[in-house]
């Protein structure tokens, strides 16, 4: 392991990651002089990959509980898509699907001085959606490599896609919101509440302040998911998922072979 994470070891790693998305070789961990070892350096190799990958359309924030640090993964054009949607399971080495909810951002954020407030955070939300973020590894073997490396890999993000939702307005109570999840017709899960990191007004925050700014702040239209409701459930090939949230919306995708 390297003393010091250099600007060419950051992205020596991006290119590392972008091999196996393009069909190239996965190991069960980057080799240890490209392997981040603290959440600066696996951020910085986030960022690199993202702009290998394209324009930045979208964030995935989240925290272990309300009190933990966040943390974060952008997301780009070619992975966010509008529901009804159809992914294929081919080229994943798995595919897992987590309810959560989406933020539409109708004001920008760009990064400044003076940090921005919750109530200034909100009021620049345009909308909430009901949203399916489908999971996966790039790695040979999912959830082996080090978090910090998940990190650098986009967080084990897959595909996200957004369903309808509703004017922005009364907060989303993390502890009672009604959440529905279907695959091929049958309950899986049926509960309240669910989201660990808590309220999401502390995630989008923290995400503004901070875990967006490297990449240029949250821009008008971005879309921001805040966390899973549900935990993963893997599915298989021909697979139609169906998310309910109630008062919010719906969001249905078709796992394709």
């Amino acid at each position: 392991m390297v003393e010091t994470f250099t600007p060419e070891s950051v992205e020596a790693a991006a290119e590392r990651l972008l091999a196996a998305r393009n069909g190239g070789p996965r190991v069960v961990d980057l080799p240890p002089a490209l392997r981040p070892t603290d959440w600066e350096t696996a951020y910085a190799v986030q960022d690199a990959l993202i702009t290998r990958l394209g324009p930045v359309v979208g964030w995935k924030v989240g925290a272990a509980d309300p009190q933990s640090e966040p943390f974060r993964a952008a997301l780009t054009s070619q992975t966010v898509s509008l529901s009804p949607a159809s992914v294929a399971h081919a080229g994943h080495a798995v595919l897992g699907v987590e309810a959560e909810t989406v933020y539409r951002f109708d004001r920008a954020l760009p990064p400044r001085e003076r940090p921005y407030t919750e109530d200034e955070v909100l009021a620049a939300v345009g909308s909430i959606h009901a949203a399916i973020e489908l999971v996966d590894t790039h790695f040979a073997v999912w959830g082996r490599a080090t978090r910090l490396s998940q990190i650098a890999d986009q967080f084990n993000h897959a595909h996200l896609i957004v369903g309808s939702g509703r004017e922005a307005g009364a907060i989303v109570d993390a502890l009672n919101q009604p959440v529905r999840l279907r695959v091929n017709g049958e309950i899986v899960l049926d509960q309240r509440g669910g989201n660990a990191a808590g309220p999401s007004a502390r995630l989008l925050a923290w995400l503004a302040n901070g875990g967006a700014t490297s990449l240029g702040g949250l821009k008008e239209g971005t879309y921001v998911t805040t966390g899973s409701w549900t935990g993963i459930t893997f599915v298989a090939p021909r697979s139609h998922v169906e998310v309910t949230f109630e008062g919010i919306g719906s969001v249905v995708v078709d796992i394709t072979e």
